[in-house]
C-alpha cells in the first residue's frame, strides 16, 4: 500500500466540537489532546514514519488569556508525560516553532523531552508550538544573512538545501500529506516551505472526532492522487 511517509496535521475544531456540546472550548482541547495520543498510534501501525501537528500557531497568543493559559497547561503536562509514553512507544519527539517565546519552565521540558527520546527508531512525532510559516522563514533567513555578513556564505551559494538546513524541520522529510480538520480549506501560515508539493485533505470531522477510520479515509484519499511534483504525465 502507498502509506505516506509523513503525515502534518492541522488540528481544527476542538473550540466548536465544545460549543456543539454545551461544554467550555477548553474542554476541546482536553479532548483534542487525547486524541493527539491515540492518532500517533494509528498513525505508526498504519505505516506512517513522521507525523507533524499545528498544536499552537505564533497567532494563537492572541486568543483569550484564559484559553492560551490552558492550551500552555496542556502542553506542560504532555511533556512531562510523554517522556515515559514516548519511551514505551519507541517514539522520537521534536518541537518545531520559536521556543524563546515560551515560559522558561515548557522550554526546560521541552529538551528534557527531545534528548530523551532522541535514539528512539518508532515514530518521529512533531509539535509546532509557537510556530508560523513565516516566522521559519524570517529566522532562517536571517541566519543566512548572518553567516553572508560573516564572510562564511557567498549570495550565490544559498540553495534550497542551505535553506532547509536552518528550518525546524532540519532532517526531515517534507509531508506527503497534510489533513486539516473541521472544514476549513486553508494551511493557516502552517509550513510553508515543505508543503510545496504535499496533497492536501480536508476534512469537516472536528478534532477531537478524529479518530483511526478518519485516518484511514485520509490516506485512502492520499493513494489516489497523482503526484507529479510539477512533470508531465506520460500517457
Amino acid at each position: 500500500m502507498n502509506v505516506p511517509n509523513h503525515v502534518a496535521i492541522i488540528l481544527d475544531g476542538n473550540g466548536r466540537w465544545a460549543k456543539a456540546k454545551g461544554l467550555p472550548r477548553t474542554a476541546g482541547h482536553v479532548q483534542g489532546a487525547k486524541t493527539v495520543e491515540q492518532i500517533c498510534e494509528d498513525a505508526y501501525n498504519m505505516g506512517i514514519n513522521y507525523l507533524t501537528v499545528y498544536a499552537f500557531s505564533t497567532e494563537n497568543w492572541s486568543r483569550p488569556d484564559s484559553e492560551v493559559a490552558t492550551l500552555m497547561n496542556l502542553l506542560r503536562n504532555y511533556m512531562k508525560n510523554s517522556i515515559k509514553r514516548a519511551q514505551k512507544n519507541n517514539m522520537c519527539v521534536r518541537v518545531l516553532g520559536d521556543k524563546s517565546g515560551l515560559a522558561e519552565d515548557l522550554r526546560t521540558s521541552i529538551e528534557e523531552l527531545e534528548q530523551a527520546t532522541k535514539n528512539n527508531t518508532g515514530l518521529h512525532f512533531q509539535i509546532a508550538i509557537n510556530y508560523g510559516g513565516r516566522d521559519e522563514l524570517r529566522r532562517a533567513i536571517t541566519k543566512l544573512a548572518g553567516k553572508v555578513a560573516a564572510g562564511e556564505l557567498k549570495p550565490e551559494e544559498i540553495d534550497d538545501e542551505k535553506i532547509g538546513l536552518q528550518l525546524d524541520t532540519d532532517g526531515l522529510p517534507d509531508p506527503d500529506l497534510l489533513i486539516r480538520t473541521s472544514g476549513e480549506q486553508r494551511i493557516s501560515n502552517f509550513l510553508l516551505w515543505q508543503l510545496a508539493y504535499s496533497e492536501l485533505y480536508f476534512t469537516s470531522v472536528p478534532w477531537p472526532d478524529f479518530d483511526k477510520r478518519e485516518l484511514a479515509k485520509a490516506v485512502e484519499a492520499y493513494q489516489n492522487r497523482d503526484r507529479r511534483y510539477g512533470l508531465v504525465k506520460e500517457e
